[in-house]
């Protein structure tokens, strides 16, 4: 890990599992059906398994094949939030809330793309992917505690263009959330795609 990656930790250090937990369930209380809060947190939860997947991974080519499923639903939906909730944070009088969205997944990206330069067998990804990892879920957690909060005030026809909107440019990227959910072999990021994350 490098000197930046350690004093963005001391800065921001990982909230305990009990506080991510009361965060998710508060933002579960605010979603509604399948819209797009709803959505979202179903891909926070699938980005948390698919790093477990990584991780848990012990020979070379699992570990690859389950670092690309990483890279797709990282990809798949920090483009989705990119494309229409941080855009609506800033239009709604949220602007820093989105900016620093935008920032913190520039971030994951560029650390997701280094790892295509590590043995994915060695210390030095493990370091960087765990780096990751945290960066992610503190990520997360400001979304799911405070930052998506205030667009569930929206109007109604305003959370159906949310939800629709970010339905679409998830599925652009991946092809179909549900497929992706049952088929994730079936859908493989470009090359580059592994460079390319958040959420």
């Amino acid at each position: 890990m490098s000197l930046m990656d350690k004093m963005i930790g001391a800065v921001a250090p990982p909230q305990s599992d009990e506080k991510r937990r009361q965060a998710r369930a508060k933002a579960q209380s605010m979603a509604r059906g399948d819209d797009w809060l709803a959505v979202i947190l179903d891909h926070h939860a699938r980005i948390e398994a698919a790093f477990d997947a990584v991780k848990a991974a012990r020979e070379h080519g699992d570990r690859l094949a389950a670092l690309k499923q990483l890279a797709v639903i990282l990809t798949g939906h920090s483009n989705a939030e990119e494309a229409v909730i941080y855009p609506a944070l800033v239009r709604f009088g949220h602007k820093a809330h989105g900016m620093l969205g935008y920032t913190e997944q520039a971030g994951a990206k560029a650390n997701m793309g280094e790892l295509e330069y590590l043995d994915p067998m060695g210390k030095d990804f493990g370091d960087k992917l765990e780096h990751i990892r945290g960066a992610v879920l503190h990520h997360m957690y400001e979304e799911e505690s405070s930052r998506f909060l205030d667009l569930k005030k929206l109007s109604a026809s305003d959370q159906q263009r949310l939800t629709q909107r970010f339905k679409e440019e998830f599925d652009r990227y991946v092809g179909g959330d549900d497929a992706a959910r049952d088929h994730p072999s079936t859908h493989t990021a470009p090359e580059a795609g592994i460079a390319a994350t958040p959420h």
